[in-house]
């Protein structure tokens, strides 16, 4: 009975064709997932959609054939789910504006435990995003980038401690950012809260 297979033997089944397997996995994952998402967002409405795009973006990469987390369904779920949360929170921009009033209410401007908890949230995500971007820049523009921002080093200093000229300093600099933006592109991140 396909209720019983295992969650990799459905997305198997679903990859070849059976498109009864995707209804049992999000049968299976509903409460989990649906709990998961609510947990972050505190509303039924925007779980709610946020659970249909999770499993939209599902089906779209399961179709292209792009899933290799062979028994690792769920957690590969809820890290979909989870991106689209914080996707979520950066777009809505969820930052108190003042009101450009002369009267001045500091109460106006102070958040909540769930709004810093998002923002938390979010800063964690585009530190992983970006270093995991960082590691797919090749080596040389690696180091240069690694020592300018983490290590707040002069291009001077740079080209000494990497013995190149300060111009293939500034260069290799230039050519990390470049990619770097071609990867924000490509994967569609949004490194602003």
């Amino acid at each position: 009975m396909i209720q019983e297979l295992e969650d990799s033997h459905l997305v198997k089944d679903y990859m070849n064709g059976n498109e009864r397997a995707i209804e049992v996995l999000i049968n299976r994952h509903n409460a989990r997932l649906t709990g998961f998402i609510y947990s972050k967002v505190g509303d039924r409405e925007l779980t709610e959609d946020i659970f249909q795009d999770t499993f939209m973006k599902v089906i779209r990469t399961l179709k292209r054939g792009a899933y290799n987390e062979e028994g690792k369904f769920l957690p590969w779920v809820m890290r979909i789910a989870h991106n689209l949360i914080i996707d979520h929170f950066r777009k809505s921009n969820r930052m108190p504006m003042c009101d450009g009033t002369d009267s001045f209410n500091i109460f106006s401007l102070m958040g909540d435990e769930k709004l810093n908890a998002e923002k938390q949230l979010i800063k964690e995500q585009i530190d992983t995003d970006l270093l995991r971007m960082i590691k797919e820049l090749p080596e040389d523009q690696q180091q240069v980038l690694h020592m300018r921002l983490f290590k707040d080093m002069s291009f001077k200093e740079i080209s000494e401690n990497t013995g190149v000229s300060i111009n293939t300093a500034l260069g290799r600099m230039r050519y990390a950012l470049i990619n770097l933006r071609k990867l924000v592109e490509a994967n569609s991140i949004v490194l602003t809260n």
